[in-house]
């Protein structure tokens, strides 16, 4: 099979840090005594409570039932008894209702039916990936089901699976990849029966060497073609992947069912392998914990563990923390607590020391034009930020801010350290608060 070694235009090289988790195969962490498990861990309305306090759930005890179209189903992680529902901080940084369950130790779960997914129609596929509450595990927690059920006027001729875990630290994809490669492809077709597509690619960058040749071996037995991407920030994100392996460009505004691609995060194929294996709805995932920590790792892990046991089975910090990010450096979100949950769309958590985040000045632009080279979405970011600052919001806009998908390449290359992606962020909000 011919190697590709694609990219796309734009995008920074950034220190990867990943040789302190990529060697370290994924380990279980055990049940947490108390599981926090927020209704809302994707994008849409949060799920409707189906327990009450006082109830008693299995592992995989669905808790949450979707709302509307765009909306997921939650299910409990661990058995024993809900304490309570009540507000809880989410990683996001604002409070959702979450369910508390108490283990009780029995570890029973519910009875998870296998199902044929080579026997079943492609809607029947979704309504199973539905029921068992998957959305993106790649950080966004787009509901599956939904992507998966494009209007009627849009058709997938493509689908990509997306290895490429571009962001910095992060390597719970890799090792997904090295470890159940095959487990993956077949996730991965399943979701190509269900959408129809006669082309599928799987894209990993090319610092992955071990998940390219097990893709590689047994690639072909799913008819599917790996793709050797350049390593480069934000190779994942999914308008660049199409880009830089169809060559197709979404266009302003637009989403990947314009161009008749489907791109999905490998873990969420590999959670997809899962639900019609085993029968098992999402109630686990994997984690990178890393950075200062005294013993990084990859760890599997449920939903609703309290972020402070993961830090505690690195061995602890390893100095003082000064920032704690769930997700990557570039895109992630900082938290003020290590008591927030584990959510579907925690793909790591990052500590950096006090010194990793000494806020520098926000000063001056030199017009240097870095910005706009490494811009992916080609904006003029200084200047789309430089609208925001004097409140010009319908400037900003006719310049593409809603285009910027705040990947924060252009504050990383600026070298009047200007807080472009802070700007940016404030203008879609006031944007969003206008067209509602």
């Amino acid at each position: 099979m011919k190697l590709k070694r694609v990219t796309f235009q734009g995008g920074v090289r950034v220190p990867e840090h990943k040789e302190l988790t990529e060697d370290k195969p994924i380990e279980v962490l055990p049940e947490p005594e108390l599981a926090i498990i927020p209704l809302s861990q994707h994008t849409g309305k949060f799920a409707n409570p189906t327990v009450k306090p006082g109830d008693r759930v299995k592992i995989g005890t669905k808790i949450g039932e979707l709302q509307g179209f765009i909306s997921a189903n939650v299910h409990s992680s661990i058995a024993g008894k809900v304490v309570k529902i009540d507000e809880y901080p989410h990683p996001v940084g604002t409070t959702v209702p979450a369910v508390f369950i108490e283990n009780d130790g029995s570890g029973e779960t519910e009875e998870f039916t296998p199902k044929d997914w080579d026997a079943l129609s492609p809607q029947e596929i979704i309504e199973t990936i539905k029921e068992a509450g998957i959305v993106g595990l790649g950080g966004a927690a787009f509901p599956t089901h939904v992507k998966l059920s494009p209007p009627p006027e849009k058709r997938f001729h493509s689908m990509i699976l997306n290895g490429a875990e571009c962001e910095p630290y992060l390597t719970i994809d890799y090792r997904l990849m090295v470890e159940h490669a095959k487990e993956i492809l077949e996730g991965g077709a399943i979701i190509r029966k269900a959408l129809g597509a006669k082309t599928a690619y799987i894209g990993i960058e090319d610092n992955k060497p071990e998940a390219i040749e097990q893709m590689m071996k047994l690639a072909p037995e799913y008819d599917f073609e790996v793709v050797v991407l350049r390593t480069k920030y934000p190779q994942g994100s999914e308008k660049q992947l199409i880009k830089a392996i169809t060559g197709k460009e979404v266009p302003s505004g637009g989403l990947p069912m314009d161009v008749g691609v489907y791109v999905q995060n490998v873990g969420t194929a590999y959670a997809i392998y899962e639900v019609f294996s085993k029968g098992k709805p999402l109630y686990e995932r994997g984690v990178t914990v890393t950075g200062k920590v005294k013993e990084p790792k990859n760890l599997l892990v449920r939903i609703g563990t309290p972020v402070k046991k993961l830090i505690e089975a690195a061995g602890g910090y390893s100095e003082p923390p000064g920032k704690l990010i769930i997700g990557g450096p570039m895109m992630g979100i900082s938290q003020y607590t290590e008591d927030i949950p584990v959510v579907k769309g925690t793909t790591g958590i990052v500590v950096q020391s006090a010194a990793e985040v000494t806020l520098p000045l926000d000063l001056p632009c030199i017009r240097c034009g870095f910005c706009v080279d490494v811009c992916p979405m080609g904006l003029v970011p200084t200047l789309v930020a430089d609208y925001v600052r004097v409140n010009d919001i319908d400037a900003a806009e006719e310049w593409g801010i809603m285009d910027c998908m705040e990947c924060g390449s252009c504050a990383y290359v600026c070298p009047a350290k200007r807080n472009l992606v802070h700007y940016i962020k404030l203008g879609k909000t006031i944007i969003m608060k206008r067209r509602k």
